[in-house]
C-alpha cells in the first residue's frame, strides 16, 4: 500500500512539471482517441445534442479580441483544406453548418412519403461529391451579410428541427445499411452524424485553434 501511494505521488508531481499548454494537447488527443463515431440512435442524438453544447459554450467564451479577430491560419502549411482559408470568423462557420442542416432536412423529406418515386440526392443537382467545395463557396458568399446573431438563431432552430428529424426514426432504420434505397450503400444514420455531431466537431477544432492562435 505503501509503495503504491508512493508511486502515484510521484505521478502526481510529474504531471506538476507539464506546461499547461502540453497538458491541455494531451487531453485533446486522449479524449479524441475515445470519441467514436455513432453507431446507434443513442449515440448519435447524445454525441449531437453534447458538441452543439460544447460549440455553444465555446462560442460563449471566447473574448472579444478572439471574437473580432479574423481566422488566419495561412502560417500552418499543413492546413490545405479550403476551408481553413474559406472561413474568416465565427459567423461563417455558424452559416456553414445551417446550410448543412439544410441539405439534410431537404434530403429527407424529398425522400419520405412519396412513395416509388426518384431518389433525390443530398447534394443540389448542380454539384456532386468532387464539386461541393464550389458549394460551400456560394454559401459563405450568401451569408456575407448575415449578423452573427441572426446565424445563432439560424443554428440553433435548425439544429432543433434535424434532432427532431432524426429521433422520429427507428435504430433499425438509422443504422441499416441501404435501409432507404435513396441513401445508397451507407445508412441514414450516417448522414445525421455528418450534419451534427462530427460537423460541430470540425467547428470547435477550428474556433479552438483560432482562439489559441489570439490568445
Amino acid at each position: 500500500m505503501t509503495a503504491n501511494i508512493r508511486y502515484f505521488c510521484q505521478r502526481i508531481k510529474f504531471f506538476c512539471t507539464i506546461p499547461k499548454i502540453v497538458l491541455s494537447l494531451l487531453y485533446d488527443i486522449f479524449t479524441q482517441s475515445l470519441m467514436s463515431r455513432a453507431r446507434n440512435k443513442d449515440d448519435l442524438m447524445k454525441s449531437a445534442e453534447g458538441n452543439y453544447g460544447k460549440l455553444m459554450d465555446l462560442i460563449a467564451n471566447m473574448s472579444e479580441n478572439q471574437m473580432n479577430t479574423p481566422f488566419d491560419f495561412s502560417g500552418d502549411a499543413s492546413k490545405k483544406e479550403a476551408h481553413w482559408g474559406r472561413d474568416k470568423n465565427v459567423r461563417d462557420v455558424l452559416v456553414h453548418l445551417y446550410e448543412w442542416h439544410q441539405l439534410m432536412i431537404k434530403f429527407v423529406e424529398n425522400n419520405t412519403g412519396h412513395g416509388s418515386a426518384p431518389v433525390i440526392s443530398f447534394l443540389p443537382p448542380d454539384y456532386s461529391w468532387k464539386t461541393y467545395g464550389a458549394m460551400n463557396v456560394e454559401i459563405w458568399k450568401r451569408h456575407q451579410n448575415t449578423p452573427l446573431i441572426t446565424a445563432k438563431q439560424l443554428l440553433q432552430d435548425s439544429h432543433q428541427k434535424v434532432m427532431s428529424m432524426a429521433d422520429k426514426f427507428t435504430n433499425e432504420e438509422l443504422f441499416t445499411k441501404k435501409y432507404f434505397p435513396w441513401t445508397g450503400t451507407t445508412d441514414l444514420g450516417s448522414y445525421f452524424v455528418s450534419t451534427t455531431a462530427s460537423h460541430y466537431d470540425w467547428a470547435i477544432k477550428k474556433i479552438k485553434l483560432h482562439c489559441k492562435k489570439v490568445g
